[in-house]
């Protein structure tokens, strides 16, 4: 069974090493019997809070090969880090005290794809959907662009210390790491992707 994580570069080891295993068809699918669902009727200690998108190609927990409790997952369509997904980011930091941020993006993002859309054509999606299509947009300016979901992913973990006091001075105190990566759906590995600058 996998060691637990006890500092942020143990949390993002674990992630990737349970990658790894879901990737190799090797995956151990840990703490998901009866027993462990018991003990964590009361309670809840992630190691890692992952954003990531909705679409239903790429479900966290089974990609990094963790089980009840080890994750604090927020998710939404294109991975957009809105208000009510910082504040929840938040409550993982400074809550939960989980020791890893991973932004999650996946390749073939419908989201994404409408951004670009919407740049190079002013087509605009109905109801609510322009709000994603908003923040996307803050980094993917060229609609040519050939990595757009890498861009995303940097471009979120930019904005988190800049636009929450709380996960800044997490980073600060090394209590955090923030991470990124882009999930391959043909292969199932999850490539890093490089934070920027002062990140």
């Amino acid at each position: 069974m996998p060691a637990p994580a006890r500092t942020p570069a143990d949390a993002l080891d674990k992630l990737l090493r349970g990658n790894r295993r879901f990737a190799d068809n090797a995956a151990l699918h840990p703490r998901q019997h009866a027993d462990h669902r018991s003990i964590l009727t009361e309670s809840q200690e992630p190691f890692a809070c992952v954003v990531g998108c909705s679409d239903s190609r790429a479900s966290v927990e089974l990609l990094f090969d963790q089980g009840f409790g080890d994750l604090f997952v927020i998710r939404n369509a294109g991975h957009v880090a809105g208000r009510s997904v910082r504040a929840s980011i938040e409550f993982a930091v400074d809550v939960l005290g989980v020791q890893i941020v991973f932004v999650l993006g996946h390749e073939n993002c419908g989201a994404v794809k409408a951004t670009i859309a919407a740049i190079r054509d002013g087509e605009q999606l109905p109801g609510s959907m322009p709000v994603l299509v908003e923040r996307l947009r803050t980094h993917i300016s060229d609609p040519d662009d050939p990595r757009p979901i890498r861009h995303h992913v940097a471009g979120t973990l930019a904005d988190l210390p800049q636009e929450s006091e709380i996960v800044r001075r997490a980073v600060e105190e090394g209590r955090i790491a923030l991470a990124g990566g882009v999930y391959q759906l043909d292969s199932g590995l999850v490539e890093l992707v490089e934070a920027p600058d002062g990140v």
